[in-house]
């Protein structure tokens, strides 16, 4: 009984990797995967740029204003510098203190800044991804892709997906074809 059940395991083992071998081949040219390229999705397609122009058109005059502050408090401190030889203590004093504070709230500003571009930045950019998302799901459905993958370490441009991506992203953007469907 041993020797039977030792044979009939030796047959399977010898027959599995030639049934795999065969099978391989035949799922794998079925298999259709798509890649997207996310970050040049984010930075080419047109609602991406208009999402951009968008944030610099909300936060441009507040980035400038605190570039002419901080242009002031440097002009500021060198001039300090420059008349502190011939300054009071008191003066001088007065004036480091003035500074420091003017730094201070130079500097709780940029964070502020800095924050609140963040967060919108974010929202703008949730906006785009789900765009994209949809189109990705679109081009799916619609050439019926088994996988599509988004962050990868490597890909070949066969599977390369992200232009036609764009393209119907900037189609819909622009409302040439509302509700655009992709070409195979």
């Amino acid at each position: 009984m041993k020797t039977f059940a030792l044979r009939w395991l030796a047959a399977i083992a010898l027959t599995l990797p030639l049934t795999l071998a065969v099978a391989a081949p035949a799922a794998a040219q079925e298999l259709k995967i798509g890649y997207v390229n996310s970050e040049r999705v984010l930075r080419e397609a047109v609602p991406a740029k208009a999402a951009q122009a968008k944030l610099e058109a909300e936060f441009g005059k507040r980035e400038r204003d605190l570039n002419d502050a901080a242009a002031k408090l440097k002009a500021a401190a060198d001039k300090l510098e420059k008349d502190a030889p011939a300054l009071s203590e008191a003066e001088r004093s007065r004036r480091q203190r003035d500074l420091v504070e003017q730094d201070r709230d130079l500097q709780r500003k940029r964070r502020e800044f800095q924050e609140d571009l963040n967060q919108r930045r974010n929202e703008e950019l949730a906006g785009v991804v789900e765009r994209a998302n949809r189109v990705i799901k679109q081009i799916f459905d619609s050439e019926h892709y088994d996988l599509i993958l988004q962050e990868v370490v490597f890909a070949g441009p066969r599977v390369d997906i992200t232009d036609k991506v764009i393209k119907i992203l900037n189609d819909t953007s622009s409302g040439s074809s509302g509700g655009a469907t992709p070409g195979k």
